[in-house]
C-alpha cells in the first residue's frame, strides 16, 4: 500500500473514531439519562460538524496530493454530493428518503472513500438547502458516511447481474434499519422517563444487557415503522433504477479516468 493509501486510511479510522465518541459519550456523562430533551448535544454539535467537515477536506487534499484523485474526481463528487441532497427532498410515506440508493451506489462502484464523502457531504448539502441544520446534524453526517464507506466492502458481482443488484437491494434495505438504529443514539441518553416507559429510557449505570433490552423496545416501539420504510422504498429503487445507474456511474469511472483504490 502506497504512502497516499496509508495517509488516506488513518484519515478514515480517525474519522470513524470520532463519530463513535461522538456518539457514545453522553452514555458516560452522569448529567444524561433524564436530562431535559432539547439539550441533547446543543453545545457540542457545532463542534463535531466542523471537525468532520476538516476531516473531509483533509481527505481530500491528501488524496489529491498523493494523485489518488483529480479535479476530474472533485468535479464528479461535488456533483454526487449535489444530486443526492436534491434526492432528499423527495416525498414518500414514513421515514422514506431517496438518499440512501444512489448513495450505496457511489460507495460500490467508486470504493470507500467516495463513499464516506458523498455521504457526509450529501447530508451536509441537503441539510443547508432545507433548513435542516441542528444538533441531529453532525450525527446523521456520520451515519451516512459509513453507509457510503462500508458500501465500497461489497464484493464486486458485475458479471453476475441478477445476483449484483439482488445483493445491492438487500444491503440498501438492510442499511435503512441500521441508519435508523444509529440515528436513535444521538438523542436516547436524554430521554427521560416522562417521555417514554422507564422500561425504554436510558439511566447511568444501567447494565449492558439491561441497556441494549430497552433499547430494542424503544427501537421497536418508535423507529422500526419509519425505517421499515425507509428500508424497502430504497430497495425498490435500487431494483428499477440500479441497472442503468450502475452503467453510468461506471462509465464516469472509465471516461473520466479517477479509479481509486483507497478502501479501508
Amino acid at each position: 500500500m502506497k504512502w497516499g493509501q496509508w495517509v488516506n486510511s488513518a484519515i478514515l479510522i480517525l474519522a470513524t473514531l470520532t463519530g463513535i465518541a461522538a456518539f457514545a459519550y453522553p452514555f458516560f456523562t452522569p448529567t444524561t439519562g433524564g436530562s431535559p430533551f432539547a439539550i441533547a448535544h446543543a453545545q457540542d454539535a457545532p463542534s463535531v460538524t466542523l471537525i468532520l467537515t476538516l476531516l473531509c477536506v483533509v481527505i481530500i487534499v491528501a488524496n489529491l496530493t498523493s494523485r489518488q484523485m483529480s479535479a476530474r474526481t472533485i468535479a464528479v463528487l461535488g456533483v454526487l454530493s449535489a444530486v443526492n441532497a436534491i434526492l432528499r427532498t423527495i416525498p414518500g410515506p414514513g421515514g422514506f428518503s431517496a438518499i440512501f440508493f444512489l448513495l450505496v451506489l457511489c460507495g460500490y462502484v467508486y470504493g470507500s472513500t467516495l463513499g464516506f464523502l458523498v455521504g457526509v457531504l450529501s447530508l451536509l448539502v441537503s441539510a443547508l438547502i432545507g433548513g435542516g441544520v441542528g444538533p441531529w446534524l453532525p450525527y446523521q453526517m456520520f451515519t451516512a458516511g459509513w453507509m457510503g464507506l462500508t458500501s465500497g466492502w461489497l464484493p464486486d458481482l458485475r458479471r453476475w447481474r441478477i445476483a449484483e443488484l439482488l445483493m445491492l437491494a438487500a444491503w440498501t434495505a438492510l442499511w435503512g434499519f441500521i441508519f435508523g438504529a444509529i440515528m436513535n443514539l444521538w438523542f436516547w441518553p436524554y430521554i427521560s422517563t416522562a417521555q417514554v416507559s422507564p422500561g425504554q429510557a436510558w439511566e447511568t449505570g444501567l447494565p449492558f444487557r439491561e441497556a441494549i433490552k430497552r433499547y430494542a423496545v424503544f427501537y421497536l416501539a418508535t423507529s422500526l415503522w419509519w425505517d421499515a420504510w425507509r428500508a424497502a422504498g430504497n430497495a425498490v429503487l435500487i431494483l428499477s433504477l440500479g441497472t442503468p445507474l450502475l452503467k453510468v456511474l461506471r462509465r464516469f469511472e472509465r471516461v473520466l479516468g479517477f479509479a481509486m483504490d483507497t478502501s479501508i
